[in-house]
Formats: C-alpha cells, structure tokens, sequence
C-alpha cells in the first residue's frame, strides 16, 4: 500500500495532516478446517493484503470515517452508539465492545482502505475490526495486547454485528508474525508461531463460486460433532485421540465420517508444525493433500468447483499441496508451491480450471505478513 496516497487523500478530505496510520491483514487458513469449534488447532497465516487507516485524533467523542474504497462516509458519537446496517458496524461494535471492556476512547477523523478481497473468506472483516482497534489504541493511548484485542474484536463481531465466528481470524490478524504461521489451539488460546519454508509461495485460489445457504449445513456439521463428542464421552473431538477413534464406534455411518475428518485434521495440524519446524515443505504438502479429501470425503463440505480447483493446482509439477480453505461450499483453495514458479503456476492453473469449470479463478499469490501494527505516529 502506498501511504502517500492514503495521506494525500486523508489531507484532501479533512484539510489537515493524519497523525498516525494503522494497518491490519486479512488471512488464510493454511490448515484446520471446521476444527475451531470443536476446540481444536488451527494454522493460519496474515497476508500482505490488509485494511490501512490514516487518522487523526479529535478533542470530542466523535468518529468520522470516510472509505475510499465504497467512497462513503459515516459518523458517530462514541457516547451514543445505536447499531444500523453496512461495514461502519465493524467500527461502532469495536467501540462499543471497547468501551466495555472499561477503555476511555477519543473520537477520530479517519480515512480507510483496504485490499483483502471482500467475500472470499480472507477475513476482510477481522481486518477492519483490528485495524479499527489499533487506531483508538493509537488516539486514546492504551497498550495494545494483540490476544485482547482479538477476543474484543470478535465480541463485536459476535454481538453487535451478528456473526458468530471463532477467534482465529481475529488471532491471526492480531498477532501474526512476518514469515511465519499462527499455531493456534483454539481451547487455551496459547498460541506458537511456526515458520513458513524458505522459497515457498502461499497462492490463494478463489473459485469464484460463493457459499451458498450454507448456515443449515454448517450447523447441521456442528450438532453431528457434539453428537460424536458426547459418545466418546469428551467435551469436544479435540480430547479423541486418532488411535482411540479407530478402535471402533457406535456411532452412525454420517456421524463417524465428520468425527474422523475432525480428529484426523486435528492429527494433521499438530504435524504440520513440527515439519514446519523441520523445514519440510514436502511433508507439508501431502499434509495439505490429505485434508482436503477429508473435507470432500468425509466432513463433505468442498463443491465440485473447489474439487476442480485443487485438481488443477495439484497437477502442476511446482505445487506441494492444495487444499480448500475456510467453511467450503465455495470460496478459496490453498496453494503451497515453489516460489519461483509461481507466476507460471497461476497462468497454468488458471487456464485448466477456467477450461474445466468454465469460470474465471481470481489468484493470489501471498507471503505471510505481520499482524496488525502501527505504521506512523
């Protein structure tokens, strides 16, 4: 991003000059998928696409906002917050939770954009909401603690827009550091940074499929787990060990199959750190590999087009693995693949699945970022 500009449009529309500017990533899972809310571990990792802020404090409770990119503005008063509809609720709900969490907040003049493509499941909204905090950490001056100010982000999230996610988002875009992963157990919150391979390139695959009404399935998928955990006779599938679980069951045919994907995606992010850890990118890509038909077959939340996606990726000779990323029924695969053929990976993989699928793929190629951080000021 280029902060001149974001200065020059922040002096343009205020007539003065932004005191500080904040920035926060948006995310990919690399692995752990649908794990997190069976208290699980999860790996993702901050791309450098991110929501910037160029602000300035103000001496009352007001905040006005003006988004560059829908070339809207709002205002609100930090004493009065009422909730309405559109993306200024991520910045009233992280007030609010804020605020509650007993944080004295100054109002702010502020300009914001951003580049984490919206409604690929890349996290654009955990990204305005850690950017948001940090700007009122930056104003109001208090310290800022990436793991509070995830779990405030994803209160506001949770309770003042609606959504129920995880923590992982708001983790990963809080805390990430440059180069490496986010080792995330999603019970304790600890957390452990595991380094990315030297020469790899993470490529993000849109497939230009949205989910569907995937609310039913997601919560169907939910109550099949606890269903599993309650057999075992554990809190969560995270306590059912892969040696355990093939000992045999009483459980339904659909049930044992979204049971096994769990423990078994559990079993695969544990070792995807240690071969992280160990340098080997080879290993991290059968391990990518193996999770996806754990989603296809067994958990069965991939679609034909993210099928098709990841057939495409993983018959081009520098990828290690791919796999569908994030809740499924649409939306993103991941990539690993050596860094320098990643342009002619993207060129291949895009004319295969647009001959295939007959859509247009739209392809990021990433590295992993920091999590949010203070730019200027």
């Amino acid at each position: 991003m280029d902060t001149q500009t974001l200065e020059r449009s922040f002096s343009a529309y205020f007539n003065a000059k932004s005191e500080f500017i904040v920035r926060a990533p948006g995310r990919v899972n690399l692995i752990g998928e649908h794990t997190d809310y069976n208290d699980g571990f999860v790996l993702p990792m901050a791309i450098d696409h991110a929501v910037w802020i160029a602000l300035s404090p103000r001496a009352d409770s007001q905040v006005r906002v003006r988004s560059l990119d829908l070339e809207v503005d709002s205002a609100f008063d930090l004493h009065s917050l009422t909730k309405g509809s559109g993306w200024q609720e991520y910045i009233k709900g992280v007030a609010y939770q804020l605020q509650k969490a007993g944080h004295e907040l100054r109002g702010f003049d502020a300009v914001m954009t951003g580049d984490v493509p919206r409604g690929a499941g890349l996290s654009s909204s955990a990204a305005v909401e850690l950017a948001t905090a940090y700007a009122f950490a930056a104003v109001s001056g208090f310290a800022w603690d990436a793991a509070q100010m995830a779990k405030i982000s994803q209160k506001a999230e949770n309770e003042w827009v609606g959504m129920n996610c995880g923590i992982m988002d708001q983790m990963a875009s809080a805390a990430c550091r440059e180069g490496y992963a986010l080792f995330l157990d999603c019970r304790t919150l600890e957390v452990q940074h595991a380094p990315l391979p030297e020469n790899i390139s993470v490529v993000i695959l849109d497939t230009s499929t949205r989910r569907g009404l995937v609310d039913s399935a997601y919560n169907e998928r939910r109550s099949q787990c606890e269903e599993a955990a309650r057999w075992f006779g554990v809190k969560a599938l995270r306590d059912v060990s892969v040696e355990e679980f093939e000992k045999g069951n009483g459980l339904s045919e659909v049930v044992m199959k979204r049971a096994r994907h769990i423990i078994t995606e559990n079993a695969r992010v544990l070792e995807a750190v240690n071969v992280m850890k160990a340098g080997n990118v080879k290993r991290l890509g059968e391990l990518f590999n193996a999770s996806h038909v754990s989603l296809r077959d067994d958990f069965e939340v991939t679609n034909e087009a993210l099928n098709q996606i990841v057939e495409c990726a993983q018959e081009q000779s520098s990828c290690y693995g791919a796999r569908m990323t994030g809740a499924g029924f649409g939306g993103c695969a991941v990539a690993l693949v050596r860094e320098e053929n990643a342009q002619e990976f993207t060129k291949a993989v895009s004319a295969a699945y647009k001959q295939r699928s007959g859509l247009d793929a739209s392809i990021y190629v990433c590295k992993a970022s920091e999590g949010a951080s203070l730019v200027k000021g």
